[in-house]
């Protein structure tokens, strides 16, 4: 169901043992919700509901409890989750309203452990929260098959200017040839009109001249046939001779070669399907210390009241007992009681663990990094062994059509000798029946009539010779005509290979441009009056990985002060105040939620956490978010949501 489909309907929600929470039902209406109350009166465990309907795995079991449930009823659709506690793990079933939460935990349950709140206090790596919903997998994979097309379709190209190549030397032959038909045709009727003449003065035997005659038609079939084998045993032999040439010379680009073994093509696959597992469990971890730290640094802050007061609960059997053990969980004093054993342990070791922790964070960070460049420089060898792969088998075809029509040729050449012997064995049997008939009287006229056959038969063959080339010129013509289609084609995958291209770099444009407009827009909203303007900064760095020196982009967050007289200066995120961090995260996490358009598929936001930022700011910050997504829930402490307008809907029993 879309967020347009659901709008102006009411959501029901039915809580079992979720987060401190033991069983209720509330009923949302579009717009904003205020969950209003004290601390530890179960709003972020409501909140934690309403993110486990919708998919999250960010949500906590109630610790007493081995099991339980979530019902999320918009109009007439219902959605259940279940979670259940199996051998110290909670696992999760059901039908959630989403398949892939990713985006809305990034952007949408803006809770105040949320990573994109967090990541801005911190100052971590925002451009990796930016992009990292965006499928770079997908893009890049698109990108291989376009680049695989563009390398095929510049090899026909290659092929088809050959032959446009060979064009202005046949269109020479044919003018050539014809110029020579238009000779012999003018050289044959000269002839004829003699031979005409010198029959009309030539009284002989009629009978005598028809078996001359005769005889002499044979001669001249016999000799025709004798020259066009000749002359097809000539062209056979210089085709042969071209096409062992041609041979030698793709035999040569072929040796020159690397040999590209098919399994190593199937080992560099394997290598990048198996390095790409290991990145996406890497990304699996990275999220998984984030929240570990984050947990620990809360407990280590006493600031996780629900597991605290369920602490008081379980620790002990006397009420004192269990205040004891509660007060040493979060005094300040040296020792602390572990909050997975039980025992108590010095602060400094729980600290020590989160550093290790924090230092474990930033070697997967390093470990990422380079993975992602080994993948880079496999996909670069990969590339390089399927061109020489697809080159070597393209020559290696050639090969075989040469070698096989080789052998036609050779196989041709041995018939027309064959041929052309017979022949000559005619022509001599003929010559000598013309000579044993013809008479004195009779030599002028016999020598006309061998010219006119002579004249006859080259005009003969130079005809053939010039449909032969006429052949071969219409047969280039009719290929050249695929190259429009093929440059136009190539074109497109120019075009949309730098789109794929840019698209990330748009994709981050966007981001930046979207946060800092919002930005801007809040911090005029808000009123900070030392605060000019917080905005990020697209920069790039050459940076080595693996083998190479690549450009890596960064956002760089900046902040402007000013002082009391109006001068500005650079300040950085760690210099802001609590109540500025706060509003700089939100912030963050709101562009995310716009530029990656998370209302289309998330028509919620969850807002928990704002103490740190005063009653009239909350409330003019509200107003702004509201108008973003369909239903906004946020949990205030009574005095900040009494700010709110008196329209929104109020929860004040969890």
């Amino acid at each position: 169901m879309s967020a347009s489909q659901i709008e102006a309907e009411k959501m029901q929600l039915s809580v079992e043992n979720i987060g401190g929470i033991d069983g209720t039902t509330v009923e949302f209406t579009p717009g904003v919700t205020a969950l209003a109350g004290r601390n530890a009166t179960n709003r972020t465990s409501l909140l934690q509901a309403i993110m486990a309907a919708f998919g999250s795995d960010h949500v906590s079991l109630k610790g007493d409890a081995d099991q339980g449930q979530v019902d999320m009823t918009i109009g007439d659709t219902t959605y259940t989750r279940t979670l259940e506690r199996r051998n110290g793990t909670i696992v999760t079933g059901g039908n959630p309203y989403l398949d892939d939460t990713e985006l809305a935990d990034l952007f949408a349950f803006l809770l105040e452990s949320n990573e994109a709140r967090q990541a801005v206090a911190r100052s971590d790596d925002l451009r990796e929260l930016i992009m990292r919903p965006v499928d770079t997998d997908a893009i890049q994979a698109e990108i291989e098959q376009l680049e695989a097309e563009q390398r095929e379709i510049e090899s026909n190209l290659e092929d088809l200017d050959s032959l446009a190549d060979r064009l202005p030397e046949l269109e020479e032959r044919r003018t050539t040839l014809s110029e020579q038909i238009e000779k012999k045709r003018a050289e044959l009727e000269e002839k004829e009109t003699e031979l005409a003449e010198a029959d009309a003065d030539v009284e002989d035997s009629r009978a005598d001249k028809r078996e001359l005659e005769e005889t002499l038609d044979d001669l001249h079939d016999a000799r025709a046939s004798l020259d066009d084998t000749r002359f097809e045993l000539d062209t056979q032999r210089e085709s042969l001779e071209a096409l062992r040439e041609e041979r030698a010379e793709v035999q040569g680009e072929l040796d020159e070669l690397p040999e590209t073994p098919v399994g190593d093509i199937e080992e560099i696959n394997t290598e990048i399907g198996r390095l790409r597992d290991r990145l996406r469990t890497i990304d699996t971890t990275v999220n998984e210390l984030q929240t570990i730290i984050q947990f620990n640094e809360e407990m280590l802050e006493g600031t996780s009241r629900e597991i605290i007061d369920s602490l008081r609960n379980d620790v002990g059997n006397s009420e004192s007992e269990s205040e004891a053990i509660t007060d040493q969980l979060v005094e300040d004093s040296e020792n602390v009681v572990c909050w997975t054993c039980g025992s108590e342990v010095p602060k400094a070791e729980i600290e020590g663990t989160l550093d290790r922790l924090q230092k474990l964070r930033s070697e997967t960070f390093e470990e990422r990094n380079e993975l992602r460049s080994s993948i880079d420089d496999l996909q670069s060898d990969k590339n390089t062994l399927e061109d020489h792969q697809r080159k070597r088998d393209r020559l290696d075809r050639r090969i075989e059509q040469i070698e096989n029509e080789l052998e036609d040729r050779e196989d041709r050449i041995e018939e027309l000798i064959s041929t052309r012997e017979d022949l000559e064995s005619e022509i001599e049997r003929l010559e000598e029946d013309v000579d044993d008939l013809q008479e004195e009287d009779y030599s002028d006229i016999l020598d006309l009539h061998k010219e006119a056959n002579q004249l006859e038969f080259e005009l003969g063959r130079i005809q053939s010779d010039r449909e032969s080339v006429d052949s071969k010129i219409d047969g280039i013509e009719d290929r050249l005509e695929q190259r429009e289609s093929l440059k136009e084609r190539r074109d497109e995958v120019h075009t949309e290979l730098a789109d794929l291209r840019t698209r990330i770099e748009q994709i981050e444009e966007q981001a930046i441009e979207q946060f800092n407009e919002h930005m801007e827009t809040v911090l005029d909203l808000l009123e900070y009056a030392n605060l000019e303007r917080i905005w990020i900064e697209r920069t790039e760095h050459q940076v080595s990985q693996g083998r190479r020196t690549v450009s890596q982009r960064t956002f760089d967050l900046h902040v402007i002060r000013s002082t009391d007289s109006g001068a500005a200066y650079e300040d950085t995120v760690d210099h802001l105040s609590e109540s500025e961090r706060e509003v700089t995260g939100l912030v963050f996490a709101l562009a995310g939620y716009l530029v990656h358009e998370v209302h289309e598929s998330v028509p919620i936001m969850l807002l928990d956490s704002l103490e740190a930022i005063d009653s009239d700011r909350i409330a003019a910050l509200i107003e702004y978010v509201a108008d973003h997504a369909d239903y906004l829930v946020v949990a205030l402490l009574p005095e900040d949501a009494s700010a709110l307008d008196q329209d929104y809907q109020r929860v004040t029993e969890i």
